[in-house]
């Protein structure tokens, strides 16, 4: 099942219902991206890019700007591999989400949500720590409609195109330091006469 709505392309959007008191800052803003409405369903719903490893203090704000969206959010799974604490229940603007976890059978790097009325989808867990630029081309990359590849082919993805980014940043920056295009061997830029001539 796909998103029904997409948002602005700067991944940064306003909760659509305030967060409960206490848990974000009301000028929070959430970061997601979300697959266009009314396209194919593919593997990933979307992406979220949380500021933390907490699930008690983030998902209010993600639940509460998807209730108008998709239905009312009623259970979340994630892989505990990279959530230090899973609650069993978080309270959300006017009611609770049960949340579960399943080790071998969900994508370390996804959540899943599910609302009795209108189904599930699955978003791209944009680690916290994950540079800008990297997490750009992640959210646009887990909200492509038409995306193959499952979360953690879309981090592994991520990782070799910073290495690649690094590598690239670090032979420019010797060749920089040695002199860049301005580096010229003098006797190989000016022509010596031969002596006795």
């Amino acid at each position: 099942m796909t998103a029904t709505i997409s948002f602005p392309t700067t991944l940064e959007a306003r909760p659509t219902a305030p967060p409960p008191a206490g848990s974000w800052p009301s000028s929070s803003l959430l970061r997601l991206s979300l697959a266009p409405a009314g396209t194919a369903p593919s593997l990933l719903d979307g992406a979220w890019w949380p500021r933390s490893r907490d699930l008690g203090a983030e998902l209010p704000a993600l639940t509460a700007a998807l209730d108008p969206l998709w239905g009312r959010i009623t259970r979340v799974t994630v892989n505990p591999v990279h959530w230090p604490v899973v609650p069993r229940k978080v309270p959300v603007a006017g009611h609770v989400v049960k949340v579960g976890w399943y080790r071998d059978e969900q994508d370390p790097h996804e959540l899943m949500l599910l609302s009795y009325r209108a189904g599930r989808w699955n978003l791209l867990v944009v680690p916290p720590q994950t540079p800008p630029d990297s997490a750009a081309w992640l959210m646009a990359a887990g909200s492509d409609p038409l995306g193959t590849s499952t979360a953690s082919r879309l981090m592994a993805e991520a990782a070799r195109r910073r290495t690649v980014a690094e590598n690239d940043r670090a032979v420019e920056e010797a060749w920089a330091s040695e002199g860049g295009h301005e580096a010229r061997d003098p006797a190989a830029a000016t022509p010596q006469r031969p002596q006795g001539m």
